[in-house]
C-alpha cells in the first residue's frame, strides 16, 4: 500500500534542501513547529492543506511540486 503522507515528506524534503533551507528556517516562515516539520518530512502526520500551502509559499514555488503523481 501507498504511504502518500511519506511520500509528500520526501518531496518536501528534496525541495527544501534543493534551495539550500535549512529544516528549522523553514518551519518558522512556514510558522509551524520544527518538529512537527521534521514529523511531515518522515511521513508521520498528514499534513494539513493549509500547512502544505504555507510550506510551498515559503519556498516560492507551487503546491504541485510536493503533491506526488
Amino acid at each position: 500500500m501507498r504511504n502518500i503522507a511519506k511520500e509528500v515528506g520526501e518531496l518536501i524534503r528534496s525541495q527544501r534542501k534543493a534551495r539550500g533551507i535549512s529544516q528549522e528556517a523553514l518551519a518558522a516562515k512556514s510558522k509551524i513547529d520544527r518538529s512537527y516539520m521534521g514529523r511531515i518530512e518522515r511521513g508521520e502526520v498528514n499534513v494539513t492543506l493549509k500547512a502544505l500551502w504555507d510550506i510551498a509559499a515559503s519556498m516560492d514555488i507551487s503546491t504541485k511540486l510536493l503533491i506526488p503523481d
